[in-house]
Order: structure tokens, then C-alpha cells, then sequence
């Protein structure tokens, strides 16, 4: 009898399974992927639309024509699911059974959640540029800014692209320079953690950096207000900080469809999952993978794609009734752009934080230090995600598993 399987979320982490699974499984199965609408985003491109460095027409794709042949694309919005009966039902009123079911719904921001965020000066004087057309506004904002205080914001963590803030704050330094009204302007990068980073070797190292280039730093702020009429972000604890022009990376949370789904989700509608299988831990047949996983480890891309080898592994394990693989290591590697053609890269898992050393092993990529070829990697990666990460391939001589290799572990 053919199984059923269906993926909920047309994204980075549906869109790269459903091809996987396709490949692994040939007819064997019935795929389906559901998502809302057709437009998939290149979501590491947002960083660069503010600063005219992307275009918001080059970051757009038909979803369906990311699938291979043979798998079914349902263009719907979701309702919910029923665990128990093993149905996804639909806001069109269809309803899918399934023998396997992969979330992978992504976060998304919640920008109500904090007050006063989207009232007095929504979209004149805040923005985010963690969708796209905050970070087209944006852009039209940068480009008539003509000095004051910027500040960037993280409201609360989890987000997507943790790193991803740090970045607008070194490419903004770069940006202001190029127009040379750097000194006009005022950077702030303002967050809740107590660092510049979750791991504390990389939180020195971008520390460091925001220092050696003149922007501030306030920790342990957490936000409870943005008076975008007054200019001010006000923390629980009423402290106060100004801003002409304020960059808010939103509170994050689950799809709406997980929150409506009994027992699927936690409290921030994320899917609670095995964090080394990505089985869900309220059904066998369901598993996770991406950003709507709670598991310990970055909403990043590359988490997506090096969970979908063990995540795809699992899946033909399962149906076959064989013992799943516990391999997943929350392996995660970023490019950080630090302006003038240069990036870093750091490279992680559960168990080690990002290290110096090379990538992906003694004769590689730079750690933690800038250098032009990290830039070019992070310019590379679109590509690389187009064609090898979204149709399912394998990346030569990057492994799911994080390499110890090239890395320099005396630092620790």
C-alpha cells in the first residue's frame, strides 16, 4: 500500500525534504507539500536589501517549481492538525490523511506581541528587515537618514539568523562610511542577552568588533515598549534608549496552525522534537525540522539543510520499521558579514561553540576571523542554495555532522 506523506510548509526545510524524500523513495510514496501561497523567499537576502545590496524581485521563486517531478504542491492555507486521527485540515476545507507527517512551518514574527511596536512611527522611523517589505521600507529610509542614533533591536530570542543583527550593525558602519556621513551617525546594538552572542568565544570575538568600530553596546535589555512617537525603547526594568531611526528584530514565534493543533506545539508554538532524530515528541509519525523545531540549536538555513539528511534518513527508517538515527548534532555554521568585502564564519554544535581554526577542515574557510573568502562564500551560498540545498543534494566535503578537523580546541 502507498504511504502518505505530507509536509507542511513549502520552505527552505519542506522543500529540501520533499526532494530528498522523493529521490530516496521514489513512487514508493505519495508527497505532498502544503504551503499558502507560491512565493518562496531567499531569506538570507533580506540583510542585504537595506543597503541596495539585493533586490527584492531577485529573492522570489515559484515554490512549486523547487519540487521535483512527482511531488504534489497544495496551494492552501493550514488549519490544523488532528494528531489523533492523523488528518491535516485545511482552511480551504480539504482535509489530508497522512502516514508521516514533517512540519516545517517555520517562525514568524510577531510584531503585536511587543507594545507600541507597530503604532506612532511604524514604517517612517521603526522598522524590521526581517521580512520583505520592512526591509524594502528600510531601505528607502537608510538612503534619506542623514545622521542621528541608530539603533538595532532584539526584542527576544528565539529569532531566525541569530547573527543575523549583529550584521546590519557592521554592514550599516560600512554603509554610513560609503556615504561618508559615519561620523554624523550614532550605532547601537542593544539586546537581551548579557553578551554579543549566545557562545561566549564568539561573543568576545563580536564584541571586539562592534568596539573596534564605534558602535555601542547595551546588554541585558529587554524590551517591554517601542515609543516610535518619542523615539524610545523602553526595557521592563524602564530603561530608556533613544533612537532618530530604530532597526526591531520582533518578537518570534510558531505557525498559527501548531497553536490551533492539541498537544503539537509548546507555548511559543515550536514543535518540541528529539533534538538528535527530529522525531516529534507527541507522535511517532510526526517529525520537525527547521525553524518550527524546539530543539537546542540556531534558526539558521544551515540547520535546515544538515537536519535534512538524518531527518530524511529517519523518515524511510520509520516506514520501514527500523530503529531511527540519532546522528543530528545541531551542527550549525554562519557567515557574518562585517562590511568592506569581508565575513566571518563560525561554526558550532551542541556540544562545542564556535572555535577558531579552518572550515570544513585544516585546509579550509577561516574561523572567527574576517577575510574577503568568507565574503565570498556568504555571495557564493545563493546559489549554492537555489541549486544544491533546495533540490536536496549533498554539499562535496561538508558533512551533516560538525568536523573536528582544522578547528583549534586549545582555546577552550
Amino acid at each position: 500500500m502507498t504511504k502518505r506523506i505530507v509536509i507542511l510548509g513549502g520552505g527552505t526545510g519542506g522543500t529540501l525534504t520533499a526532494n530528498r524524500l522523493r529521490r530516496a523513495l521514489g513512487a514508493e510514496c505519495e508527497i505532498t507539500v502544503v504551503d499558502r501561497d507560491d512565493d518562496h523567499l531567499y531569506q538570507p537576502g533580506l540583510l542585504f536589501v537595506p543597503f541596495g545590496l539585493a533586490h527584492a524581485e531577485d529573492l522570489v521563486r515559484s515554490r512549486r517549481r523547487q519540487l521535483h517531478d512527482g511531488i504534489s504542491y497544495r496551494n492552501s492555507g493550514i488549519d490544523h492538525v488532528d494528531v489523533e486521527a492523523n488528518r491535516v485540515h485545511l482552511t480551504d476545507s480539504g482535509v489530508l490523511e497522512y502516514d508521516v507527517l514533517v512540519i516545517a512551518t517555520g517562525a514568524r514574527l510577531v510584531p503585536e506581541e511587543t507594545d507600541g511596536l507597530t503604532g506612532p512611527g511604524w514604517m517612517s522611523t521603526v522598522f524590521s528587515f526581517y521580512d520583505l517589505p520592512g526591509a524594502t521600507a528600510l531601505a528607502r529610509a537608510l538612503r534619506q537618514f542623514e545622521g542621528g542614533r541608530l539603533v538595532v533591536n532584539v526584542v527576544d530570542l528565539p529569532i531566525k539568523c541569530p547573527v543575523a543583527p549583529l550584521e546590519f550593525c557592521f554592514l550599516a558602519d560600512w554603509y554610513f562610511h560609503e556615504r561618508g556621513i559615519r561620523d554624523q551617525v550614532q550605532l547601537t546594538y542593544v539586546t537581551p542577552l548579557d553578551a554579543a552572542f549566545t557562545k561566549p568565544v564568539a561573543a568576545h570575538a563580536l564584541a571586539g568588533m562592534l568596539q573596534e568600530k564605534g558602535i555601542e553596546l547595551v546588554t541585558e535589555f529587554n524590551t517591554g515598549e517601542v515609543d516610535g512617537a518619542a523615539g524610545k525603547l523602553i526595557s521592563y526594568d524602564e530603561r530608556e534608549v533613544e533612537f532618530d531611526l530604530a532597526v526591531v528584530v520582533p518578537v518570534h514565534g510558531g505557525a498559527e496552525c501548531v497553536e490551533r493543533s492539541w498537544g503539537l506545539g509548546d507555548p511559543l508554538g515550536f514543535v518540541p522534537a528529539d533534538e538528535h532524530t527530529l522525531q516529534s515528541a507527541v507522535r511517532d509519525n510526526i517529525f520537525v525540522i527547521g525553524d518550527a523545531a524546539a530543539i537546542p540549536t540556531s534558526k539558521a538555513g544551515s540547520v535546515t539543510h544538515f537536519e535534512g539528511e538524518v531527518l530524511t534518513r529517519n523518515v524511510v527508517r520509520y516506514l520501514a520499521g527500523e530503529k531511527l538515527d540519532a546522528s543530528f548534532d545541531g551542527h550549525t555554521n554562519c557567515f557574518i558579514e562585517s562590511g568592506f568585502g569581508k565575513a566571518l564564519l563560525i561554526d558550532f554544535n551542541y556540544d562545542t561553540e564556535p572555535l577558531p581554526g579552518h572550515y570544513p577542515s585544516t585546509v579550509g574557510l577561516p574561523l572567527l576571523r574576517e577575510s574577503r573568502l568568507n565574503h565570498l562564500g556568504k555571495l557564493m551560498f545563493s546559489w549554492l542554495y537555489w541549486h544544491s540545498l533546495l533540490p536536496g543534494r549533498d554539499l562535496p566535503g561538508v558533512s551533516t555532522e560538525m568536523p573536528s578537523a582544522g578547528k583549534r580546541f586549545e582555546t577552550l
